[in-house]
């Protein structure tokens, strides 16, 4: 029996719509595997980032001075190329910051933005003691922290009001030309402030700025002996600062605790509100179990 060709025709192009509709299905088919995969590797890179955070919240990173990349890959089971990528991109949001003895640690960014990374007793502790410290000056108080050449602001309070938060906290300055920055730097010697500082561009913001990570140094190391750091007229014209730092419990400077005002109302109270910053920073450093913080004598 005979094929008509109308129906020879209507086979043909039936095939050629199920070829067509195949071949649509395996584009779709491969566009959303595609998806998936760019889905999948944004959420393992995302997973790596976590983990590499939470090994710099262990035991035994907080104990000592952080972790290198070398150690974070052996914990976590990871490349070091990987934990490499992860630290860079945590670092660029100043998640994690790297210390001067190339390890890594959870970085000060955290605090001003939630306030729950690393040594949240500080933060805790600190509060109450800035706001009586600040109706006791009369001038606003911060807390800062290092983040690498410059000053994060992560706590601050007036005489009139509870913690700011608008323009103050999480606010960044200079660390080499404020009193809050040269505090945090007392325990840097002149090799390892000139590593850090020698890329810094040191803008003149005002005639007395200092200009090189040498003249810096030498500021820092004057200020060494007092056990705070003044500040005059460098940061700008007629701003007076005075700063001391805080110390965790193995001693080390983890931030300072600074009081700033215009010259002519504060210059003559400098010494003054160095003692009483200084007392609030023993008494912090306590909180943190360092037994051997006392103030200024």
């Amino acid at each position: 029996m005979g094929v008509s060709s109308k129906g020879t025709r209507s086979s043909r192009n039936a095939q050629s719509d199920r070829a067509a509709a195949g071949g649509g299905a395996g584009a779709s088919g491969r566009s959303t595997a595609a998806t998936a995969k760019t889905g999948s590797e944004r959420e393992t890179s995302i997973r790596r980032g976590v983990e590499v955070l939470l090994s710099l919240a262990t035991e035994e990173a907080l104990a000592g001075s952080g972790l290198g990349v070398t150690r974070i890959s052996e914990l976590l089971g990871r490349e070091k190329s990987q934990v490499s990528r992860a630290l860079k991109a945590l670092s660029e949001y100043g998640l994690v910051e790297r210390d001067k003895d190339a390890g890594y640690r959870l970085g000060w960014r955290l605090y001003a933005l939630a306030q729950l990374a690393g040594e949240r007793r500080l933060l805790e502790a600190a509060g109450p003691m800035m706001r009586r410290l600040a109706h006791s000056l009369g001038e606003r108080v911060h807390l800062s922290v290092l983040q690498g050449a410059e000053t994060l602001t992560v706590l601050s309070e007036s005489p009139g009001r509870s913690v700011e938060t608008t323009g103050w906290a999480g606010r960044v300055t200079p660390a080499y030309c404020t009193s809050a920055g040269r505090a945090l730097l007392l325990d840097w010697d002149t090799d390892e402030l000139v590593a850090v500082f020698g890329q810094v561009d040191f803008i003149s913001r005002t005639p007395k700025t200092v200009r090189t990570p040498r003249k810096l140094a030498a500021a820092v190391a004057a200020a060494r002996g007092d056990g705070f750091v003044v500040v005059d007229g460098e940061f700008e014209p007629d701003l007076i600062g005075v700063a001391v730092p805080v110390r965790d419990a193995r001693g080390a400077i983890i931030a300072s605790l600074n009081a700033s005002a215009p010259r002519y109302r504060f210059v003559d109270r400098v010494s003054e509100a160095a003692g009483e910053l200084a007392a609030v920073s023993a008494n912090l450093s306590r909180e943190l179990g360092d037994p051997e913080a006392v103030p200024l004598p």
